[in-house]
Order: structure tokens, then C-alpha cells, then sequence
């Protein structure tokens, strides 16, 4: 165990309340492709960038090509839990992690076992008619093709935020009250581009932030204790 490694250890053992606030570095051991590293969504070819693809606008516009690249990129039915999901799983179950806050929309913080998982951007597992409000599931989606329609004849759009949308307010709120009460924060695997998410960090008021991500971070925080490694190997060591 790494120096670093061993001090993480420690804080984490002195804590009982730790909330962990992460990105797309997480699940990018779990074979999800991130957004914007170098060989991530971005830098991909597509018809259209995918900034493009993934807005509101575009959704109303041209919903064959959305569903077409959300079908291709953004739904991983392989995708299995890493050492960062069960590790942060297992603190919750002992009583001493509160939150799991997630730019993710994967589910495999609740794969792994989570129960606490406050999603900012929504999720691939749920899917709402936009004309009679039904539920359909994961499986829906990745078997529809085209325009995936409900019964009704609604058309199936998935709860995830995309570009131009609002996040939802509550589970902002919760984010909010849950980094502001925190003894410790635990942000990993992301680069802090992205707002307002990134923003949520600013209501940490306790002494035991710890960032963890395989490459430096775009803000300048002021970190109790910085690891530059991947999440899961990180963690998978406690």
C-alpha cells in the first residue's frame, strides 16, 4: 500500500460521515467509454458532434439520429461494478458513507449495492412515455429500434439530462445538504468540468478532501490529499 494509499486509509477510518462526489473515471474501468478524455465519446466520429446530439434541441428535432447514437454509446448492457463501486458499497452498508453523488447515468453505483445514490444526471435504467407518463425499462430501450414508442404511441424518452435541460432540484437539494454536512468528501474519477455539478463541491465545509483521478484536475482545490491514479485501483486497495 502506497503512502498516499495508507493516508487515505486513515481518514477514512477516523470518519463516519463521507460522502463521495464522482464522475465518468469511475466507471471507465468498467469498460464505459468517458466524454471528453482522448479516446473518449468526444473525439469519436460521428455524423454530428456529440455536445450536438446529446441536446434537448436536437432530441426534438432529429430523434431518429439521437436514439441511434444513444443506443450506440451511451447503453453499456456488459457493463459490470469495479473495486470503486463495491468498496464505496461496502463503507455505506457499514454505516460510514452517507451519499454516493454521481455524474454517471450507468446504475452501477446501485449494481454494486448502493442504496444512497443521488444521480445528477439522471439514468439509463429509467424511461418515461412523454404522452401517458409509463415506465419502461433498460431492456426496453436496448431492444427498441428507431424511435422507441410505448404502447400509446407516446415516444419512450430516457430519464437523463441532456444538454439545455435543467438538472432536477431535488436531487440537487440533496446533493447540497449532503456535501454541506459531510465530515469527509471523496471526489474521484472526474475532472470538475462540468456545471453546476461541479459547483456542488464548493458547499464542503469539513477538513478531509480528498481528490482521486488518473489525471489532473481543471480547478485549482485546495485538497487535503491528492492521488493521481485510476478510482477503482485506488480504492480496490483498501
Amino acid at each position: 500500500m502506497t503512502e498516499p494509499v495508507k493516508q487515505l486509509k486513515e481518514l477514512v477510518d477516523s470518519s463516519d460521515n463521507i460522502v463521495f462526489f464522482g464522475g465518468a473515471g469511475v466507471s471507465t474501468e468498467s469498460g464505459i467509454p468517458d466524454f471528453r478524455s482522448t479516446d473518449g465519446l468526444y473525439h469519436q466520429q460521428w455524423k454530428y458532434p456529440p455536445e450536438t446530439i446529446l441536446s434537448h434541441t436536437f432530441y426534438e428535432s432529429n430523434p431518429e439520429e439521437f436514439f441511434r447514437f444513444y443506443r450506440t454509446k451511451l447503453l453499456a448492457p456488459d457493463a459490470k461494478p469495479n473495486a470503486a463501486h463495491y468498496k464505496l458499497a461496502e463503507w455505506e452498508k457499514a454505516g460510514k458513507l452517507k451519499a454516493v453523488i454521481t455524474q454517471n447515468i450507468d446504475g452501477l453505483h446501485q449494481a454494486a449495492g448502493s442504496r444512497r445514490v443521488l444521480e445528477l444526471h439522471g439514468s439509463v435504467h429509467r424511461n418515461y412515455c412523454e404522452k401517458c407518463g409509463k415506465f419502461h425499462d433498460f431492456d426496453f430501450m436496448l431492444h427498441s429500434s428507431g424511435i422507441p414508442r410505448c404502447e400509446c404511441g407516446g415516444i419512450v424518452k430516457p430519464d437523463v439530462v441532456l444538454y439545455e435541460e435543467g438538472l432536477d432540484q431535488k436531487t440537487l437539494n440533496d446533493s447540497v445538504r449532503a456535501i454541506a454536512g459531510a465530515d469527509m468528501l471523496i471526489i474521484g474519477g472526474t475532472s470538475l468540468n462540468v456545471y453546476p455539478a461541479a459547483g456542488l463541491i464548493n458547499y464542503y465545509r469539513g477538513h478531509k478532501l480528498v481528490l482521486i483521478n488518473k489525471s489532473a484536475v481543471a480547478r485549482d482545490l485546495a485538497a487535503d490529499l491528492v492521488i493521481t491514479d485510476p478510482i477503482g485501483e485506488v480504492l480496490g486497495q483498501l
